[in-house]
Formats: C-alpha cells, structure tokens, sequence
C-alpha cells in the first residue's frame, strides 16, 4: 500500500474515525473524511490538514439514501483514485427510531448506507490501479446477535467489556426483526448491524476479485456511538476512564487497511490487529444472499 494512496474514513468527525484519520495523515495516506455534523467535520479537517494538506471533507447524513448517493456524486466527480474504504460511521440507538427513508434507523446507518455507498464506489476501486481495501468497522456484539436478552450473553459482554477475551457462540439473523418495532431493543438492533456489517463484508469478499473486504472489532472504546440516547451517553463518560481511547481503538482498523501481510487478505476478522473468530453465520451462503438482497431492495439498488 502506498503511503500516498487515497483513504475514505466515514463517521471521522470524531471518535475512532477521527482518530483513524490522524493516523493515517501521520503515516502520509490522502484522507478524504466524511461526518454528519457540519462544525464537527470542519474541525476535524483542520486537525487532519496538519498532516495532510490535501484531506478534504464531505458531510453525508447516513440516516437518509440520498445524502449517501449525494456523497458518492461528489466523491466520484473528484475524478481521482481510491484506495481503501473505511466504513466507520455507526450509531446505537436506545430507543426505535425510522430513518429518512422510514428504515429502523441502526440498521440504515450501520449497515445500509455503507451498503450502498460500496457499491456506488466499487467502479471507483475497480478502476484504481494498486492494492484496494474495504475495512467494515463492525463489533464484537454481532457475535450476539438474537441472543442479547439472555443472561449469558449479557455476562459475556460485561466480560469482554473489562478486557476478558469470552467468546459468544450466537450470532443469529432475525430478518423478521429488521423493523419489528414493538419487540425492539437497542442493544439488539446493534448487535444485529454488526453482524449484518459482518455477513457483507464476507460475501463481498467472495464476489469481488482484487478488492479485499475485511470487518474489524475497535475494542471497548469512549466514543459518540451512544449519542442518540442520553442515559448511553452519561454510562459511556462514566465508564470512559475503563474503555480504551479513540486513538487505541484506531489501531486495528489502521492495521486492516495498511499492513503490507495483509495484501490479498479478503473475508477475515480482526481484533487487537489479530485474526479472530467471527460468528460462524457469515459463512452461511444462503444467509448472505438473502441479506443482499434484502438491503438491494431497501437502498435501491
């Protein structure tokens, strides 16, 4: 990988996006940045300027589609090479809430607008020449998915929260529970778009040639995931001095995107910069057709 090669970080006005693109600008990568938050952003593109005086920014609200067709428009008219997709934009919401385009709004952020946007660029990346990567910010919650409400599952969070490596053996797709709005619960619509983050990344890895598809796990990180409810918010400061920083949660997916052992590496999991297991699901193929199609229909496509 080129140290001037083109990066996309989405969800980088703040938190682990942030601190990804910091990293990245400080190893010589051209970021283009995209966030939600008009002022959020702009600060941000000073900070990332100081290290890399050809960043730009682009601001897309990944609750509607057509502000993500609206940020693949700009990003494509640039006419230029693209590297790696980090796909870091995401938000966990307390309560059931519709997107713009009247989606339960977790799964529109976390996954059907990274959904949507990959396919937008993949001309882009199919067409630049060099190693290319796609890099799904995902979460050791998908693991759980279906199965957050049990006590089991709710202890093996708590665990790894603390830093106990305590695998989860779940990781179920209830597509009937997409937009089941009286049975919703936040926790579980979450965990569900990590795992539907997961799904993707690995059938993308297996219909794409030349372009690697990988998910990474930040680790338990003080972030803005939480900002949509204010009880998750005041629970994540509180909990901050015992969560790992952004810049610490940056690490693997820097590593994901950049390492020269990872040229050609495509459908895997990392965590810690390491290999790890992912919920066994993924490479479930009917599963992951049924997905795709799923979010072909909802964005459009």
């Amino acid at each position: 990988m080129s140290a001037r090669s083109t990066v996309l970080v989405t969800g980088a006005s703040a938190g682990i996006g942030l601190a990804t693109a910091v990293a990245l600008a400080r190893r010589g990568y051209s970021l283009r940045l995209v966030g939600r938050d008009p002022a959020k952003t702009e600060a941000a593109l000073k900070a990332v300027r100081e290290l890399d005086p050809s960043a730009v920014a682009f601001r897309a609200d990944f609750s509607s589609l057509e502000s993500v067709r609206g940020l693949a428009k700009e990003l494509l008219a640039r006419d230029e090479p693209l590297h790696v997709v980090i796909h870091n934009a995401g938000i966990w919401h307390h309560a059931h809430k519709r997107s713009k385009d009247g989606i339960e709004d977790t799964i529109a952020v976390n996954h059907l607008a990274p959904f949507l946007l990959t396919h937008l660029l993949l001309p882009r990346l199919r067409e630049t020449e060099g190693d290319r990567r796609i890099v799904h910010v995902s979460s050791r919650l998908h693991a759980q998915a279906g199965e957050t409400a049990s006590a089991s599952a709710r202890m093996v969070h708590l665990a790894n929260i603390a830093g106990l490596r305590v695998r989860s053996h779940g990781g179920r797709l209830d597509f009937d529970a997409f937009d089941d709005e009286r049975s919703y619960r936040g926790i579980e619509a979450y965990a569900r778009s990590k795992l539907a983050q997961i799904v993707f990344s690995c059938e993308l890895a297996r219909r794409e040639q030349g372009i690697t598809s990988n998910a990474v796990h930040p680790g338990s990180v003080a972030t803005e995931v939480t900002r949509g409810n204010a009880v998750l918010a005041r629970l994540n400061q509180l909990a901050a001095p015992f969560l790992k920083t952004p810049a610490e949660g940056a690490e693997t997916s820097v590593y994901v995107a950049t390492a020269p052992s990872l040229k050609g590496v495509t459908g895997r999991y990392f965590a810690r910069s390491k290999e790890a297991p992912y919920a066994s699901i993924a490479d479930d193929r009917a599963v992951a057709e049924r997905l795709w199609n799923w979010s072909a229909e909802r964005v459009g496509l």
